[in-house]
């Protein structure tokens, strides 16, 4: 579909929502001049009153006269003088897609590039360009990856699918708004009638009779049923228009291959999943790794980090790359799925550009330490940029264990201070062991049916995992309170604890295979503590 039908296609739901409105409009002046033929009294003025509300919302729906204009997302804006390869790449592919280069580039946090534009008289002149562009793509991306996906944002100018954008949102947000207007009011209608009834029964109770149960059914129905109207024609908006959008995803594609390569566009395609994927990980687990002991990790690692995760699990991210997740097109996707646009890529001829642009695309910016630090200051909150920097990664894995460990509450803290009426330590726990009474504290932590129901050997079984598990969080902590405890930071797996300090039992065993058979030994079905408390600080050794 050339851009002229998108275009017509677009104004034609566009008006279509008004032609909808004002056939309500009529059918509501129906109504009245209906009930008025019919005589005049109380029924006349309340009908007329009603089909007055409901007329409010679809004419201020109408007669929004601006199209809500997107605020840009938070980021760092780069001008020709801050990057002025990046912007000479910008403008360079801009031209082979035959279009107009973007007036701003702002670099985001997000595993993500768009353009868009603010068009004026619902998209027929062309009006400012921005490109949005996420720093963890310069990161994750070569440069050839980046000249596709930078190429396909372009080709989204050239099909005029920005500028169309103002027509579809415009019919998208009005078409909500008169939605969300009939809600609100069935809303105030239910809750001004909850509140009559329960005013009411009060009365009632007062009078020592019995209160009415509250029953707001069928309030505000008229209001729903005029909402249902708009959102059914809200669904086949989206329908049509989305369908646009998918269409414009795969011209864009194409774009793409032809000013990139194929190869690169393909392979750009295949790797943004993983990205996202890894990005979603990295911040989970180690740019927001400090948040507990209110620490950051040194200036420009909170994005930079994302190059030393990308750079140590790259054989994981092989696998991501290879198995694309085949989804079925839903009516209200926005892109085709992932999977199908990388088989339309590979289809087309081979063009022989597979050696081009492998240097990382970071390199394109001037000073991407310098980036990345600003990039922080643009995005992160303002309670964020208040805490402390730490000095490495290592020292940000100590301070976050550290002060989780210092805070966890286990179910077995929880049973201990129920138990024992006195605050849950493992000086505590390690008395209640000592008296044989480990499994009637057992009894108290949440348990299955089928644990509650267990009796002797096989409820020691179901309940001596949580036991284990719990048991191990309270020494660990407490070896943490008296600073004996450090953790091995590792891009590719789990934090490790590390023991220093301690002599390691006979033979090959390691001073976390000691406290493992420790623990063990303090919830076998004998328990004994003995050996527990010999690797313990002195503090509760003699507790």
């Amino acid at each position: 579909m050339g851009a002229t039908l998108r275009a017509l296609r677009a104004l034609v739901l566009l008006l279509g929502f008004y032609l909808l409105s004002l056939v309500l409009l009529a059918a509501l002046a129906g109504v009245d001049v209906l009930v008025y033929s019919w005589g005049h009294g109380p029924l006349t003025a309340k009908v007329g009153f009603v089909t007055v509300l409901l007329a409010i919302p679809v004419v201020r729906g109408m007669l929004m006269l601006r199209t809500p204009k997107g605020e840009d997302p938070p980021g760092l804006p780069v001008t020709d003088t801050d990057e002025p390869r990046l912007w000479a790449l910008v403008r360079e592919l801009a031209a082979a897609a035959g279009t107009r280069a973007p007036d701003r580039v702002l670099l985001t946090g997000e595993v993500n590039a768009s353009v868009s534009e603010d068009p004026r008289l619902l998209g027929l002149l062309p009006g400012p360009r921005r490109l949005t562009l996420g720093v963890p793509l310069l990161i994750g991306l070569t440069e050839a990856q980046l000249r596709s996906v930078l190429a396909h944002e372009f080709g989204h100018f050239t099909g005029g699918d920005t500028r169309l954008s103002a027509l579809v949102v415009r019919g998208r947000v009005q078409i909500g708004r008169v939605i969300g207007q009939f809600h609100a009011k069935a809303d105030g209608k239910v809750a001004a009638d909850r509140a009559r009834q329960e005013r009411a029964s009060a009365k009632r109770v007062a009078k020592g009779r019995k209160a009415k149960e509250i029953d707001t059914t069928g309030v505000g129905a008229t209001y729903r049923t005029m909402a249902r109207i708009y959102t059914a024609y809200g669904k086949l908006y989206l329908r049509a228009s989305l369908s646009t959008a998918r269409g414009q995803e795969y011209a864009a594609d194409l774009t793409a291959a032809r000013i990139a390569g194929r190869d690169a566009t393909a392979s750009a395609l295949r790797e943004i999943p993983a990205l996202s994927a890894s990005h979603d990980f990295y911040l989970d687990s180690y740019a927001t790794l400090g948040l507990h002991a209110r620490l950051l990790p040194p200036r420009g690692e909170f994005f930079g980090g994302f190059g030393r995760l990308l750079t140590a699990r790259e054989p994981e991210l092989t696998g991501l790359r290879a198995e694309l997740p085949e989804m079925p097109v839903g009516p209200y996707d926005s892109h085709p799925p992932i999977a199908d646009r990388v088989r339309r890529i590979e289809a087309l001829p081979a063009d022989g550009r597979t050696d081009e642009g492998r240097g990382a695309a970071l390199t394109l910016l001037t000073d991407p330490e310098r980036t990345l630090g600003g990039l922080e200051d643009a995005v992160l909150l303002d309670e964020l940029l208040a805490c402390p920097r730490a000095a490495g990664w290592e020292e940000l894995l100590n301070a976050s264990m550290t002060a989780g460990l210092s805070a966890t509450q286990t179910p077995l803290h929880r049973a201990l201070t129920a138990y024992t009426g006195q605050p849950a330590t493992l000086s505590a726990l390690l008395d209640v062991i000592d008296d044989g009474r480990l499994w009637r504290l057992a009894e108290r932590l949440p348990l299955s049916e089928q644990a509650a129901a267990a009796k002797g050997r096989a409820f020691r079984e179901f309940v001596r995992p949580a036991l284990l598990g719990s048991l191990r969080t309270m020494v660990l902590a407490e070896f943490s309170a008296c600073s004996l405890l450090s953790w091995e930071f590792s891009w590719t797996s789990p934090a490790t604890v590390r023991l220093p300090g301690w002599a390691a039992s006979a033979g090959d065993d390691s001073p976390e295979a000691e406290l493992d058979a420790a623990l063990e030994a303090a919830v076998a079905d004998r328990p004994d503590t003995a050996r527990l408390r010999a690797l313990l600080p002195p503090a509760v050794q003699n507790a």
